[in-house]
């Protein structure tokens, strides 16, 4: 189609200059010509030749276009109207209609508006037209449009997309004032039929198919396309593999009705709706996941503008994980991806598999010592006031403080990994890939065990390289009890070392969340990670319940040690097993002092500790080795496993078995319910009343497990149940379990309190007669062998934390 214009902006002829034009658009342009006013429908009759085919039982619907003596297209005034008509089988439609008659008429166009084509809607009539410009290469847009006295849209222009005038004088804008368009005018049945037609253009027409993409009349994206768009962005695809995986639903991505432009200008919109009234969403949010789960909390801190500062969450599984691995956790907020830019902190830590689990999620807008001391006591609350044992951080000052403040009995330690990071800025030649410094640096913080052999070595380390006034080595030296390995000793971190568990959770959220999404997304997407690590707990789950153990030496300690752990556990435990063969062991003292030396000691390089010394309890139930993994980790070392073998022990003794690793570490119960466990038992036979109860309220528990209204319904039974029956239980009769098991253990306690008085006489006298040949010390030694059988009785009464497999201080424990 070639370019025209005119100096009339209206010109009454209409033209399409197409040199293979159809002959009935030769005689509607005749007619129109000669008489404007003649009948329009005896001139699409004698131009409509390609509806012969249509069966005569379904024919096209033409409107008369009545016409004043002027020439002008007379209007009827009309009331209110429907929308669109009512579709009907009888009715031929417009579209149809031009591809039936395609065929025979051999043109170039299978589509072609003409005066007094009737529509049902403004939408078909605009996919008509639209058809039509893609065929020539333009694009349309909706122009002017009429309603009527009753607010019924009776008029209505579809225009070329170069119509109008630029804004602008000087612009790139592509509005050259075509005329070209078509006007619709509403019939008695309430359908639309075009009452003018302008087919000339006075601009250049599109060729090709990647020309035609950009004109927004010709990249429609329909709502399913839209739909899997919104739930790709969701879920952090990116912009291009969003548009590959659209293209395989067309065949290939050539066949993509849009371009990758219009994806992106969606993709933005999609962006702008999901922040509008943010908060709000978010809120609600909450609401839906509080109703699904009963223990899900969360927490808000706000400014004097209302504005959120502080944003903490956490759900039920959590808590519960919390409860049964809450003693180490890792805290970081390194992640900033989202609208605000606002930090993201995770709670962290392992569980029984040695998987990371998470405990909450928080959003911080600023890094202050106030902002964390309102973290870290929410937290806790949240967690029912349990405070962990051990909590790892980067190097923030302002976190440090803060723990000091509202954890001041805890062990704080700094994250190894960052300590390298920072090495590896500030040191910059002298921390290369292949630099000599670099090798030993990591050898000194990965290998040294005790505190004297790593200071010596630093000291050896800074001097050989000349680095005795490095201002980065003089600070981190000066606080390395808060990141050495030998000052992690004796502390219990369950093999935690620097807050990678957090940072890894990071980079699975960075997965999960696209990123500057809003807060509403964020939390949304916060949940699916939680999801996919409850899936792979049920996995290690599965694999330990029903999975075989594959035996390394096939010694019975080792069959003991894979009935006890978990499979990861158990696999960590083989590794160690296997490494306990690469070392000699002989003994010193008899049954007490043993020393393991690695068989290739010599040959081992002179950082490498090759020699350990194990001291054994005179009762044989405790290793202490001096590499001290059982106190980090709570599981024995290789050094203590071999000399286990030497002493061919069947079994790891029971204070060697930390509870948080084993298969029952979910089987801990409160003070008063503790001889339910699975590992303390009952000592005495189970009486018919409480087996009856006992019985009765599993069954509760399973009925209240079905749904959230029966767990509602449950707990206010339970809860007015106890307190119906609270003032009943002032006269006992003895009988209860609870009785029995107070008067076993008072018993015990008297007979061991005399047991005390009886040895301490006995120490003293045998101190006081070997007189100065015997030291003080070596009394105090005796006393504390004497009462070993008296802690140990304590130790089997009293209850504990997770650290030590669910043992605490006797006296923490009333009567």
């Amino acid at each position: 189609m070639a370019p025209c214009s005119s100096e009339d902006p209206y010109p009454t002829e209409i033209s399409f200059h197409c040199p293979n034009k159809p002959s009935y658009l030769d005689t509607v342009e005749e007619v129109d010509e000669v008489d404007s006013s003649a009948d329009s429908a005896g001139q699409i009759g004698r131009g409509t030749a390609f509806n012969s085919s249509i069966s005569e039982a379904r024919t096209l619907s033409i409107v008369n276009v009545e016409r004043d003596p002027s020439g002008s297209v007379r209007r009827h005034r009309r009331g209110a109207m429907l929308d669109e008509r009512a579709a009907s089988a009888e009715r031929v439609t417009a579209l149809e209609s031009a591809f039936r008659g395609f065929a025979e008429r051999k043109s170039d166009e299978v589509l072609y508006p003409v005066i007094g084509l009737t529509f049902d809607s403004i939408g078909e009539s605009y996919d008509y037209y639209n058809l039509f410009s893609w065929e020539c290469g333009f694009g349309i847009r909706y122009g002017k449009s009429r309603l009527n006295v009753k607010g019924s849209k009776c008029m209505q222009e579809l225009l070329c997309n170069c119509s109008g005038k630029p804004t602008k004088e000087n612009s790139s804008s592509s509005r050259t004032e075509c005329a070209a368009m078509i006007r619709l005018l509403r019939t008695d049945d309430n359908a639309w039929y075009i009452c003018e037609f302008r087919a000339t253009h006075n601009h250049l027409m599109l060729k090709t198919c990647a020309q035609k993409l950009h004109f927004p009349s010709h990249r429609h994206i329909d709502k399913y396309t839209r739909e899997l768009v919104l739930q790709l962005r969701e879920n952090n695809v990116n912009l291009s593999k969003v548009y590959s995986i659209i293209g395989t639903f067309f065949g290939r991505i050539e066949n993509v009705p849009f371009t990758k432009r219009c994806l992106r200008t969606l993709c933005g919109k999609i962006s702008r709706d999901q922040a509008d009234e943010d908060v709000r969403k978010t809120m609600d949010l909450f609401s839906d996941l509080k109703d699904k789960d009963p223990e899900f909390d969360y927490s808000v801190r706000v400014d004097g503008d209302s504005r959120i500062r502080t944003l903490m969450w956490t759900n039920g599984s959590s808590k519960l994980q919390y409860h049964h691995f809450g003693d180490v956790i890792t805290f970081d907020t390194t992640y900033h991806t989202n609208l605000y830019d606002m930090p993201f902190g995770l709670f962290v830590g392992v569980n029984n598999h040695f998987q990371t689990v998470i405990f909450a999620g928080v959003l911080m807008r600023d890094e202050k010592v106030e902002s964390f001391n309102w973290v870290f006591r929410e937290f806790v609350k949240m967690m029912g006031g349990k405070v962990p044992v051990t909590v790892l951080t980067d190097q923030a000052r302002a976190m440090e403080v803060a723990i000091g403040q509202v954890w001041p009995d805890i062990t704080h330690r700094w994250c190894k990994w960052h300590v390298m990071k920072k090495a590896k800025e500030s040191l910059g030649v002298h921390y290369h890939k292949r630099s000599e410094f670099r090798i030993e640096f990591h050898k000194l913080v990965q290998d040294m065990l005790t505190v004297k052999e790593f200071e010596d070595a630093w000291q050896a380390l800074v001097k050989k390289h000349g680095l005795e006034t490095n201002t980065f080595l003089i600070q981190i030296y000066e606080v390395r009890h808060k990141w050495a390995k030998p000052f992690f000793a004796g502390k219990f971190c369950a093999k935690q070392t620097s807050t990678q568990r957090s940072e890894s959770a990071n980079h699975m959220l960075k997965n999960y969340i696209p990123p500057g999404c809003p807060m509403n997304l964020f939390v949304r997407q916060y949940s699916k990670l939680l999801f996919d690590r409850d899936q792979e707990e049920g996995f290690q789950e599965k694999r330990t319940i029903l999975g075989g153990s594959i035996l390394k030496v096939n010694i019975p300690i080792e069959k003991h040690a894979s009935k006890i752990y978990t499979r990861t556990m158990f696999e960590m435990f083989g590794s160690f097993l296997f490494a306990a063969g690469s070392y000699n062991v002989e003994e010193l003292i008899p049954r007490r002092k043993y020393v393991a030396t690695h068989i290739n000691a010599a040959k081992r390089e002179r950082y490498l500790k090759s020699v350990f010394e194990i001291e054994l309890s005179p009762e044989g139930d405790f290793f202490s080795c001096e590499c001290g993994l059982f106190e980090h980790m709570g599981m024995v070392c290789c050094h203590i496993i071999k000399v286990m073998s030497e002493l061919r022990l069947s079994e790891i003794p029971k204070r060697h078995i930390m509870k948080r690793w084993t298969v029952e570490a979910r089987d801990i119960l409160p003070d008063h319910l503790r001889h339910y466990q699975k590992d303390v038992g009952l000592h005495e036979t189970h009486t018919f009343r409480h087996s009856k109860m006992y019985i009765a309220a599993l069954e509760l528990v399973k009925m209240g497990d079905m749904n959230v209204s029966a767990y509602d319904a449950v707990m206010t039974c339970l809860i007015e149940g106890k307190h119906k029956v609270t003032p009943l239980c002032g006269n006992t009769d003895g009988m209860s379990i609870v009785e029995k098991e107070a008067s076993i253990a008072r018993s015990n306690c008297q007979s061991q309190q005399r047991a005390d008085s009886n040895v301490h006489s006995i120490a003293k006298s045998n101190g006081v007669s070997r007189g100065r040949d015997v030291s003080d010390a070596q009394a105090e030694a005796e006393f504390r062998s004497a009462n070993i059988s008296r802690d140990k009785a304590k130790q089997a009464m009293s209850e504990g934390s997770c650290v030590n497999g669910g043992e605490q201080s006797s006296e923490s424990l009333k009567w």
